[in-house]
C-alpha cells in the first residue's frame, strides 16, 4: 500500500497505528472510554432494572446458562446503541475494513457475580466461543464459525485482578490457528481442546466505557470476581459481511476478514 494511501487510512481510522499492530500481535485491543457515559448509563439501568424486577434470567430461565443474563434484553435498544450507535461500530470496521460490519442485532448481558465469602477464586481456563454445550443454543458435539470480532464494554470499573475480568491469553489467536492447522478444527466436534498456550492470561482492568475488540480465535474467559462488587458487561460477537462464506475455514484462514489491518498481517499468516 503507497504511503498516501496509509496515511488517507490512518486519517480515518479511530485506531492509532500503535494499537492496529497490537491487535494484530496480541490478538485484542483495549480503547479507554470508546463507549459514550450515556450509552454505558442506558444499558446499565436497563440491566438493573431487570435484574430486580424480572430477575438476572430474565423471560427465559433455561437458555442463561452460558449464554446471556437478562434474557430479554439481549436485543434492546438500549444494549444494541452501545455497539452500533458508538464510535464502537467505527472501531470494528478500523479492523474488519469499512463497510464490512454487521450491525449487531443480539447481544450478550454478562456479569460477573461475586463469589461466596472465603471460597477460592477457581483457577483460570480459556475458551472459544465455539462449540455446542447444549445450554448455550448449540447441541453438544456442534461447532460453528459465525462471528469475527468479540466486542467486550465494561459497563462499571474494574480497577483490579480477580473482579470479575475480562481475561484474555495475549497472542493465543496464533496459536489457536497453529493448532488448528495441525489437527483440523474437525477436533472441535469433540468439545473445546486443551491447546498449550505460551502467554499467561492477563486480567483487563479499566473504567466503565472501555471497549476490548479479541480477534475471534483468542483464547478468553471471564474472571472469577472475588470482589465485593459486581461487574458489569456486555458482549457483542460482531460478523463481517461475508463471515458466511468463509465459514469454518475462518479457523485456520484467521486474517481473510481483517481488511482494516492486512497491511500488517504478513508475518503472522
Amino acid at each position: 500500500m503507497r504511503n498516501g494511501a496509509l496515511k488517507a487510512r490512518y486519517a480515518m481510522s479511530l485506531l492509532r497505528p500503535g494499537q492496529r499492530s497490537f491487535f494484530v500481535a496480541k490478538g485484542y485491543v483495549q480503547i479507554p472510554g470508546a463507549a459514550p457515559a450515556d450509552k454505558v448509563s442506558a444499558a446499565l439501568r436497563a440491566i438493573n432494572h431487570s435484574i430486580g424486577a424480572v430477575g438476572p434470567t430474565g423471560c427465559d430461565p433455561a437458555a442463561f446458562q452460558g449464554n446471556s443474563f437478562c434474557f430479554e434484553l439481549r436485543r434492546a435498544a438500549a444494549v444494541l446503541d452501545l455497539f452500533n450507535a458508538t464510535p464502537v461500530y467505527a472501531l470494528a470496521e478500523d479492523l474488519l475494513g469499512r463497510g464490512n460490519v454487521q450491525r449487531l442485532a443480539e447481544a450478550q448481558i454478562a456479569p460477573r457475580f461475586p463469589l461466596p465469602a472465603g471460597v477460592a477464586p477457581p483457577p483460570l481456563a480459556g475458551h472459544l466461543d465455539a462449540t455446542g454445550t447444549g445450554s448455550n443454543g448449540q447441541p453438544v458435539g456442534s461447532y460453528v464459525r459465525d462471528f469475527s470480532l468479540i466486542v467486550a464494554i465494561y459497563l462499571t470499573d474494574v480497577p483490579g485482578p480477580y473482579g470479575g475480568n475480562f481475561t484474555v491469553w495475549p497472542g493465543s489467536h496464533i496459536e489457536t490457528r497453529d493448532f488448528f492447522r495441525r489437527v483440523g478444527y474437525a477436533v472441535l466436534q469433540d468439545g473445546d481442546p486443551d491447546i498449550p498456550l505460551a502467554a499467561a492470561p492477563a486480567m483487563l482492568t479499566g473504567r466503565a466505557g472501555d471497549v476490548i475488540l479479541a480477534h475471534h480465535l483468542l483464547q478468553h474467559a471471564g474472571g472469577p470476581n472475588a470482589s465485593p462488587h459486581v461487574r458489569h458487561a456486555v458482549i457483542g460477537r460482531l460478523k463481517h459481511q461475508n463471515v458466511a462464506c468463509l465459514d469454518k475455514e475462518g479457523f485456520v484462514e484467521m486474517w481473510q476478514e481483517f481488511e482494516g489491518v492486512a497491511d500488517l498481517t504478513r508475518p503472522y499468516a
